[in-house]
């Protein structure tokens, strides 16, 4: 007889942040055509699969900024979740979207050092990747606008611009074309 295997989730979060340089083909394709079928869904709840973890938030700005929960919650979720919604709504106006792939520059990925973009942790980020897929003989991409590794692994921690003129939720950087992705810089 086999015994019950016990199966437990650790919060990455609650685990220490790695410095080296995460992998991107093809985890990250992997995770970005994950949070692709998400939108097309309209599912914000498991969109959030693939957002940056809050307890890593939380240990990123704890005594840099005011109140990081409350800035969780109240602006990236929310914002994320609008995001999520905007995204679906533009994706899909002129029916289901085809031949998706995924698109970003390696070379773009940065080492944020402690203390800059107030944060208290260093990590990677990696700017502008980018959704590229067509309607039928038509090609469009759109961006992801910001994303950061934490333990070797890619979240998006803002589907949309960032900052934006107000809370609603926005494309970043829609195109015709397959557009071109970054551009580097950022936080």
């Amino acid at each position: 007889m086999l015994g019950a295997s016990a199966t437990t989730t650790i919060d990455p979060g609650r685990l220490a942040p790695t410095k080296s340089e995460p992998a991107f083909a093809p985890v990250l394709n992997q995770r970005m055509e994950s949070l692709w079928r998400a939108i097309l869904a309209n599912d914000p709840a498991r969109a959030r699969s693939y957002f940056f973890p809050r307890t890593a938030y939380l240990r990123m700005k704890t005594g840099q900024i005011a109140n990081p929960n409350a800035d969780y919650a109240h602006r990236l979720i929310a914002l994320f979740d609008l995001d999520v919604t905007a995204y679906h709504q533009r994706l899909t106006s002129v029916g289901t979207p085809t031949d998706v792939h995924v698109t970003y520059n390696v070379r773009d990925a940065a080492w944020i050092a402690p203390g800059h973009c107030e944060n208290l942790i260093g990590y990677w980020h990696l700017p502008g990747v980018r959704f590229v897929y067509r309607h039928g003989s038509r090609t469009w991409s759109v961006a992801v606008a910001s994303l950061i590794s934490w333990r070797g692994v890619w979240y998006v921690v803002h589907l949309g611009p960032n900052p934006r003129a107000a809370n609603v939720g926005t494309l970043d950087d829609f195109r015709s074309g397959p557009g071109v992705p970054g551009p580097p810089g950022g936080c």
